[in-house]
């Protein structure tokens, strides 16, 4: 699992908030033989990675916090609604052939099929259109809604969803995606896609944050 590095001096800094807290800056700098400007980024780095809390006129707190946890933290702060992509769409009568070329083109690994009134009834893999398409030379008259996979057996999940809450359901679902809808009077409406490529780009802009 992927932690904050820190380097001697701000171990050092750390030790000493642990021991005497609440102190000011200026008494742990006394502490360490150095000037206040000099440890002012590493205060700074430190106080913006959870380590310590300061208040003014008071000085630093110690949290308590090891880094695991506070990226596990910051982890619960991602929302599907801040890392969703475009939907893949299709109308449940098309061709498993269509379905195919939609696939090709759009460069994705999972379609969402709709009904007439744009509501999500199916989803359409990599492996379903590949386990159509072995033996069966009639793909152009083979309807999607005949292999997808159908409601109530879908995978989904709400714009507030938590990522990791997606993350850990693509894993014990074993797929790549997953829609994200919103309810409505007669079922669900698709409105976006999470895929373990969002999810990857979600934790390299948290590793980049912090």
């Amino acid at each position: 699992m992927w932690t904050i590095e820190l380097n001697k001096r701000q171990d050092q800094i750390l030790e000493i908030v642990k021991e005497n807290g609440p102190i000011t800056g200026e008494h742990i700098a006394d502490r360490l033989h150095l000037t206040r400007a000099t440890l002012r980024p590493d205060l700074a780095i430190l106080t913006m990675a959870g380590f310590l809390d300061a208040r003014p006129r008071v000085g630093y707190f110690y949290t308590g916090k090891s880094s695991v946890q506070l990226l596990t933290e910051n982890l619960k702060k991602l929302y599907v609604k801040d890392y969703q992509s475009i939907p893949v769409v299709v109308n449940e009568n098309i061709s498993v052939y269509d379905a195919i070329v939609t696939m090709f083109l759009e460069d994705v690994g999972t379609l969402f099929v709709v009904d007439q009134t744009s509501l999500l009834v199916g989803v359409l893999s990599r492996k379903d259109l590949l386990r159509a398409s072995i033996g069966n030379q009639e793909l152009t008259s083979l309807p999607v809604n005949i292999i997808m996979t159908r409601m109530p057996n879908i995978a989904m999940c709400l714009r507030e969803d938590l990522v990791i809450d997606v993350a850990q359901k693509l894993i014990e679902k074993q797929i790549d995606s997953m829609p994200v809808v919103k309810e409505v009077n007669n079922g669900f409406e698709v409105i976006g896609r999470i895929t373990k490529t969002n999810i990857t780009k979600a934790l390299v802009a948290l590793a980049d944050n912090e």
